[in-house]
């Protein structure tokens, strides 16, 4: 079944249609929760009810862009939404981990397995997790990521910071990497 076919399909709530979309989706999807969950069953509650909403708002897909971004933009909506429902993002961890910036920007090196540093992340507290997995891995800005979380722009900036430097203490006491050689935007590889 086309694109195409899946979206008319769906728009007409066929039952086919609805059932070829999530599965064709699904698995990249489940791993976007994956990394705001905090074990496989939240995720793939967060990943049911994404596709709840995308099921519901499919009329509203323009073809504008990717049919998979733009599921992917609901399904971390609904992530949000759920951890929100839960839990507050301006509560902080001790600064103890944010002892200073980290003055270089190298890479993770690429024999890094994904799966290791998803790990790591979802090992953080949820509001350094939230922030960082927003800002370097979907690509919103501190000031998107505000709004989304009813924080301020500076709380997430500073939660971004503090995500970082407590990430890359994770990734070397596992040794996955030596310090100072971590950069987020480069983990774009492990969605």
């Amino acid at each position: 079944m086309t694109i195409e076919q899946m979206l008319s399909g769906c728009i007409a709530k066929n039952a086919a249609a609805q059932e070829a979309l999530y599965h064709r989706f699904s698995p990249k999807m489940l791993g976007v929760c994956y990394r705001f969950a905090k074990n496989r069953e939240d995720a793939e509650d967060m990943l049911q009810e994404g596709f709840i909403k995308v099921f519901m708002q499919i009329q509203q897909f323009r073809g504008e862009g990717s049919l998979e971004g733009w599921i992917r933009r609901i399904v971390v909506h609904t992530c949000i939404n759920i951890l929100k429902k839960n839990k507050k993002f301006n509560e902080s961890v001790d600064i103890i981990h944010a002892n200073g910036l980290m003055g270089k920007d190298d890479f993770i090196p690429s024999i890094i397995q994904a799966k290791q540093v998803v790990e790591c992340i979802r090992s953080l507290p949820l509001g350094y997790k939230t922030v960082l997995n927003l800002y370097a891995l979907e690509g919103f800005s501190h000031r998107e990521i505000g709004e989304i979380l009813d924080i301020e722009e500076s709380t997430s900036r500073s939660q971004y910071t503090r995500a970082r430097i407590m990430l890359e203490d994770l990734l070397v006491k596992k040794n996955i990497i030596q310090k100072n050689t971590i950069k987020l935007k480069t983990l774009k590889a492990v969605q």
